[in-house]
């Protein structure tokens, strides 16, 4: 075998979960390489591969062994090493027989400090079939599995039974265990397919043998591909379009080996049911493509993808079609049921169903919610009446039996169910948006009133389970709390919500029956949703830098629609020629009153300015005060900023001629208030102290 060569990892198990069968190919293709270049092993392209019955992962032109590395062991100082005959002294022996050699064999370097002994000790490198069985075992145990499994009678813990291992460098097995399983070169083919081992004799022949032998596209990617077109061409066929997400496609392709897209139909009638909920019915129970015209409006008809290619595919066909009779008439059943029974009426029922231990029943989260709404839409000038309703009504559909049955069409069926009862548009709109956004880049809500359920919704819950303690630590967020916040910070930028989110979180605190003694809840949850807010705006612009972030998020602003503005303020000042002499004097000046511990220095005394520098400061201070006043005022500040900036020149000019802290306590003082009026002027924006420009 050459210096480099292919190596494969196959493990083979039995059907891996669909909706995780992605991320653990990724993870376990990033942790490997992550491994490897931690190892020293020079390597090219990693890539990843996963079929329902294995995770894979071929490293191109993998090392054979990691290089030899040198390293340069620190003993004694010659003088303590040898005694004043020149014979070696005990630390000298010691150090020697530390590092293998007779004491004449080190070697002496000379620094600053004097002269040592010093060894050169060779690490031989490891070989690659040594090293990557370990790598592979560590990598395995990292994948974000949340609960594993064990069979037999081993140890060994994985998402899904292992029952075989390929390991190949190049053309060579690599004799090892991995999750108690002894590798080898041999892989299996589908299920029903095939039924003997196939045989893998190099990294290069795996994607093909598998494809010819076996009847397995183990390239996830490709197999994405193919079902996309075949759904595509089948629904064409049928005379529309599918219908499917990103995630309905992974699913589905996760889920077979070898597709094989097949067209079915269903009774018309169904149609009269919400197009969700005959959408829900084919992909969340079944994994089928609705399909629909051009125009959006779903047909009878349906594309489903095979896992096998069938001698009579008519059979396949009659097969999903049974299926899916009894799934749509059950919605259809819960449908009529449902509407017998107004929102209105289900309210009562909330009271019965436990929110939270602590927080009291979902009526009392709506009661709160719709406290907090109202009060939300009067800063907005919006009327109370239909706020209240649709957070009395929001959660209603939770106890319907379609959403039971549907859990991912709740607030969807609340506006169905709403506009049945002949409750106003608006509030059925806002029943249905207040949900909205449901994950990150999700479709804001579309109605003031919608905006307003969703802030105050998301509020609620934050308030609450920060109040009985269940804050996020770490990774877990068991509520959905770090989105619940992105969420907030979503609608209040996005839809422009000019609203006092910390008087929100004082109301929303305050509206929850348990709060911690002495907890400072309010502060807690304002620097929760600023640092959500910290992520949104570094994602949304590249170029905003985190000290720039942080110089507005110092003043603390109580609106995030004035947030984005002074950000956006401060990153245009960025770009102005005076900034950077201007940030270094606020934080000059930052230091000089935090030495002088002043942080109210009072007025300035026009007769104590006896410096023609420090006279011609204050000028230009009151003329840029007068300037900057108004425009501050209508939060301008960008232009605000860009007056300010005509300050470098008497700044520049004042370091440069004026000493603060002189003897004479009034001169000093006076001094320093001018300083601080000038650093008041610009925190009036931002703290650009803490730019580093």
């Amino acid at each position: 075998m050459s210096k480099a060569a292919d190596f494969l990892v196959e493990i083979g198990t039995e059907e891996l979960p669909p909706k995780a069968l992605r991320s653990l190919m990724e993870a376990f293709a990033s942790s490997l390489a992550a491994a490897v270049d931690d190892a020293r092993l020079g390597h090219g392209a990693v890539r990843p591969y996963a079929s329902p019955r294995r995770l894979a992962v071929i490293i191109e032109n993998l090392e054979c062994a990691q290089e030899d590395r040198k390293s340069t062991q620190k003993g004694p100082p010659v003088k303590v090493a040898f005694d004043n005959d020149g014979n070696p002294t005990p630390a000298a022996t010691a150090f020697a027989k530390k590092c293998g050699v007779a004491v004449d064999a080190l070697e002496r370097e000379r620094t600053d400090k004097g002269e040592w002994l010093v060894s050169e000790v060779v690490e031989r490198g490891r070989g690659a079939d040594e090293l990557m069985p370990e790598l592979i075992e560590n990598a395995l145990a990292a994948l974000p599995i949340p609960r594993r499994m064990r069979w037999g009678d081993g140890v060994a813990e994985f998402v899904r039974p292992v029952h075989w291992v390929v390991l190949l460098h190049g053309d060579k097995t690599i004799a090892a265990s991995i999750m108690g399983i002894t590798a080898g070169n041999e892989t299996r083919g589908h299920r029903f397919h095939t039924s003997e081992p196939i045989l893998i004799e190099a990294p290069v022949d795996y994607l093909t043998v598998l494809e010819k032998e076996g009847y397995v596209i183990a390239d996830f990617e490709r197999r994405l591909s193919i079902v996309r077109q075949g759904v595509a061409a089948a629904a064409a066929e049928a005379g529309g379009l599918p219908v499917g997400d990103d995630a309905l496609y992974d699913e589905v392709t996760a889920l077979v080996e070898w597709p094989v897209p097949v067209t079915g139909s269903f009774d018309a009638q169904y149609l009269e049911l919400p197009r969700e909920v005959v959408i829900s019915t084919l992909t969340s129970h079944q994994r089928y493509f609705p399909v629909a015209d051009k125009n959006g409006k779903l047909l009878p008809k349906f594309v489903t993808v095979a896992n096998l290619e069938s001698k009579d595919p008519d059979q396949v066909r009659d097969g999903n079609e049974r299926v899916i009779r009894p799934r749509l008439a059950d919605a259809a059943f819960f449908w009529e049921s449902d509407r017998r029974i107004p929102l209105s009426a289900r309210a009562e029922s909330l009271r019965e169903v436990v929110y939270q231990r602590g927080l009291g029943s979902l009526h009392d989260k709506a009661l709160r919610t719709a406290g907090l709404a109202v009060s939300i839409g009067e800063a907005l000038g919006v009327d109370a009446a239909p706020l209240r309703q649709s957070a009395m009504l929001a959660k209603c559909d939770l106890v319907t039996g379609m959403v039971g049955e549907f859990p991912e069409l709740q607030g969807v069926m609340g506006r169905y169910y709403a506009l049945s009862d002949k409750e106003p548009a608006e509030v059925a709109d806002a029943i249905a948006e207040h949900y909205l956004p449901r994950f990150a880049g999700d479709e804001l809500p579309g109605s003031v009133n919608g905006q307003v359920l969703a802030v105050a919704d998301r509020l609620d819950t934050l308030a609450g389970v920060f109040a009985i303690g269940k804050k996020p630590s770490g990774n877990r967020d068991p509520f959905g709390l770090r989105r619940a916040a992105l969420g907030i910070i979503r609608v209040l930028v996005e839809c422009e919500l000019d609203l006092d989110l910390k008087a929100l979180i004082t109301a929303a605190v305050a509206a929850q029956p348990k709060k911690a003694d002495g907890a400072d809840l309010e502060g807690e949850l304002y620097t929760f949703i600023a640092e959500r807010l910290r992520r949104y705006f570094l994602d949304r612009d590249d170029n905003l830098a985190t000290e720039t972030f942080d110089a507005v998020l110092a003043r603390s602003p109580s609106s995030l629609v004035d947030f984005d503005r002074r950000l956006a303020a401060v990153q245009a000042f960025i770009a102005l020629e005076p900034a950077a002499s201007l940030a270094a004097a606020n934080k000059r000046i930052a230091n000089i009153l935090r030495q002088a511990e002043v942080e109210d220095a009072g007025e300035v005394k026009d007769k104590l300015l006896t410096e023609p520098a420090e006279v011609a400061l204050a000028r230009a201070l009151a003329d840029a005060t007068a300037t900057v006043a108004p425009l501050l005022e209508e939060r301008l500040y960008t232009k605000a900023l860009t007056a300010l900036a005509g300050l470098r020149e008497p700044v520049d000019t004042f370091f440069d001629d004026v000493m603060v802290n002189v003897d004479d306590k009034a001169t000093r003082a006076n001094r320093l208030a001018l300083l601080s009026q000038l650093r008041a002027l610009f925190l009036d924006v931002a703290d650009i102290s803490r730019l580093s420009i």
